[in-house]
């Protein structure tokens, strides 16, 4: 062959069909073939642009597939060459960082998020209290534009068969006729029975209410049918009436067979009306009664946990008090507040899960005398008095008077006071 030119096209043959020779020679079961490979369009070959070459016929189908499988191959190869690469690189972003610079980071993310559910908390206690505010200010702009500025509304929770008990009141700590309105007019404190309606509307008790309001002008009605089952419901309401009458820094609830002394309870309520939030009471945590028929059975003790169980910290129903922020917050969420079998476990159970500030007043449920006149002649006169074991002052209407006199804070304690 030396001293004849090769075609390109030959020797690309030639070098495929070497590539291939060692695989297909080696198998010796498989019989080759000599052919002839044209080559089409040299004129230089001999014999006609014709050679015979001693190699099996190689297609460009057998080419191209070896090609692509090779690709692949050489692809494969460097995308998981890539992925160690990059897998290798995290790691080493990982290994440079210390444990407690971890922790540290992670400590600050989660402070982080505390302090915006707070702020979060805050702004939705805000917003609710501004939509109760136009709401109550819309829906009565033609009955009342505009509501009597209050330092604290007292709302004594009574009944239609309680008249002696309304009586024993008036005629020991709760101011009556020019006094009542005098009080509300100097101190900006209100006080008002709070009573709803009867089954038969304009029935007996419903007029003997009226006439009782005739002669003393200190009821606050509300759209709600009596009940004892039904104090959660009055309790709502209550609030929600109150709140749209008069704009007071606090709103109290109390028992009519509770002892009051009223420049006390002002000047408890004073120390905290710079807080947003507040609810004061004697805090506690009583058990859950699960069996039917005993006093204060709760039916849905199973929402409390195993039988045996305590309810959540909350102030005792004789008395207690909150700020407007949650007389609002009340108001405007009415349709929705769940209500236990027992009031004060509801009030508990709204305030539950909000950023409230729960105030333990132990002097707003001292026992009655000899224990209240021992801390008043010490100094230390109580808001509130009554007996545990009655959830009120034993037979008040023969008792008040007496817990009046040995534990009074005396007739010009409220008229002192620079509110």
């Amino acid at each position: 062959m030396r001293g004849k030119q090769v075609s390109g096209k030959a020797m690309l043959i030639l070098c495929i069909a070497s590539f291939f020779a060692g695989s297909l020679f080696s198998t010796t079961s498989r019989t080759w073939s000599s052919t002839s490979t044209s080559l089409d369009g040299d004129d230089d070959q001999p014999n006609g642009g014709r050679e015979a070459h001693p190699f099996p016929i190689v297609s460009k189908y057998h080419i191209h597939n070896h090609l692509d499988e090779t690709a692949n191959s050489k692809g494969a190869a460097a995308l998981v060459t890539q992925t160690n690469c990059n897998d290798d690189h995290k790691r080493k972003l990982v290994e440079g960082k210390s444990g407690d610079d971890i922790m540290g980071e992670v400590a600050k993310t989660h402070q982080a998020i505390r302090s915006l559910d707070r702020t979060i908390s805050t702004l939705e206690m805000e917003l609710a209290a501004a939509r109760a505010s136009n709401q109550r200010m819309s829906s009565s702009s033609n009955l009342n534009p505009k509501r009597q500025k209050a330092f604290v509304v007292i709302g004594i929770n009574t009944a239609f068969s309680s008249k002696k008990r309304r009586k024993s009141v008036r005629e020991t700590w709760m101011p009556t006729g020019g006094e009542l309105n005098k009080l509300e007019k100097e101190k900006g404190i209100v006080i008002r029975f709070v009573i709803g309606r009867s089954a038969t509307p304009g029935g007996l008790l419903d007029r003997a209410i009226e006439a009782e309001e005739a002669e003393h002008n200190d009821f606050l009605r509300l759209n709600h049918v009596e009940g004892y089952h039904e104090l959660s419901t009055k309790t709502r309401l209550y609030f929600t009436t109150a709140i749209s009458i008069w704009d007071a820094e606090f709103y109290v609830k109390v028992d009519d067979d509770v002892h009051l002394n009223l420049g006390m309870l002002a000047t408890t309520l004073a120390r905290h009306r710079s807080k947003p939030r507040i609810y004061i009471g004697c805090m506690k945590s009583g058990p859950v009664l699960y069996q039917k028929g005993v006093k204060y059975h709760e039916p849905e003790y199973w929402k409390f946990g195993e039988e045996g169980n305590k309810y959540f910290r909350h102030a005792t129903g004789q008395i207690y008090a909150i700020s407007k922020d949650l007389a609002a917050y009340i108001s405007t969420n009415l349709p929705i507040l769940h209500r236990y079998a027992n009031e004060d476990v509801s009030l508990g159970s709204w305030f539950i899960g909000l950023e409230v500030e729960h105030i333990d007043e132990r002097s707003m449920c001292c026992a009655t005398s000899p224990d209240c006149e021992r801390m008043a002649h010490a100094g230390n006169v109580c808001v509130a008095s009554f007996d545990w074991k009655c959830s009120g002052i034993c037979n008040s209407v023969e008792r008040m008077k007496d817990v009046h006199n040995s534990c009074g804070e005396g007739t010009g304690a409220v008229w002192n006071l620079d509110l």
